[in-house]
């Protein structure tokens, strides 16, 4: 049955990901556990001898050891892409083998470095990318590294108590609440929220001057506030006293497009009478601080002190 099928799935799932987890004593000089750094992994998977210590060696500073022969490389290699500012580190794997997920060769190491990384780069022979490609890809799918793919959209926290709270926002065809729990029971967790989303709600927020919230979850309510404050067209002005620090705590809410006459006009209602000229820093000036007239139009978190005659 569809039950029977997802428990079995359930099973196979948490047993590859125990197959695939690190021994807690690993030998000294494997290689393979590797300090994540830069702002971003990439792993470079292929099979042996398809050039992966190559491109290592021409887009980094680290030489990888490349001969014409197979299984050259046996460690983990990594190696930093210095680009646009950013710290990329590439990780040269030993070549992966048919029935790697399995653990043949040092497949299990290999894959589960591949999970890790930010993005796997896959290199290809193109004299037979196609059969490669499709055998990677198999391999990789079958530990559950999706490929080219996105998540789905299911929101899962685990509880302290309360049983499991289940809702659907989309429906279901292939899962229902009963299969989740035995799902979720079979990881011993008794306990959750689990939501399944969101389809309805993605192309609603898509719609031109809308936006989706839960409550509930509490999903999405700062970006709520973030558009209020937005469609109200509010700014805050901040006031400088001479000779002192700009008051933070208590900045003037104003509408976007104000002037420094209206900024005047909110200090105090004399002010404007008496205005001599201003002192503005912010990013509606050229250079901070910038001496301005009535007229300037003021920004978002402009800091404004006003000379008086």
């Amino acid at each position: 049955t569809e039950y029977h099928l997802g428990l079995l799935k359930a099973k196979l799932a948490k047993y590859r990901s125990q197959l695939l987890e690190p021994p807690k004593k690993s030998e000294k000089g494997e290689g393979f556990d590797v300090l994540k750094s830069g702002d971003a992994r990439v792993a470079l998977i292929g099979f042996p001898s398809v050039g992966k210590s190559t491109l290592l060696s021409t887009l980094t500073a680290t030489e990888s050891e490349a001969a014409s022969y197979e299984f050259t490389t046996l460690t983990c290699i990594p190696g930093v892409i210095d680009y646009r500012g950013a710290n990329i580190q590439l990780l040269d794997l030993p070549g992966i083998i048919e029935g790697a997920s399995q653990g043949k060769g040092r497949g299990r190491q290999v894959i589960a470095v591949a999970r890790t990384a930010d993005l796997v780069l896959m290199m290809l022979d193109a004299t037979k990318q196609d059969v490669q490609r499709g055998l990677l890809e198999k391999e990789l799918e079958s530990v559950g590294i999706r490929l080219n793919k996105r998540k789905p959209n299911i929101y899962f926290k685990v509880k302290k108590g309360g049983g499991l709270s289940f809702n659907s926002t989309c429906p279901l065809t292939r899962v229902d609440e009963k299969l989740v729990q035995m799902i979720l029971h079979e990881y011993k967790i008794f306990n959750a929220e689990v939501l399944f989303s969101i389809e309805e709600v993605d192309r609603i927020a898509r719609q031109p001057n809308s936006l989706v919230v839960s409550c509930n979850m509490k999903l999405n309510l700062d970006y709520l506030l973030e558009q209020l404050w937005e469609y109200l067209s509010l700014i805050r002005v901040y006031t400088k006293k001479p000779g002192q620090p700009p008051d933070f705590d208590d900045g003037l809410i104003l509408r976007r497009g104000v002037t420094v006459e209206h900024v005047c006009h909110a200090i105090h209602r004399t002010l404007a009478a008496a205005f001599k000229y201003a002192l503005v820093w912010g990013t509606s000036t050229k250079y901070s601080p910038q001496r301005v007239g009535v007229h300037h139009v003021m920004h978002d978190e402009d800091v404004i002190q006003v000379v008086k005659k």
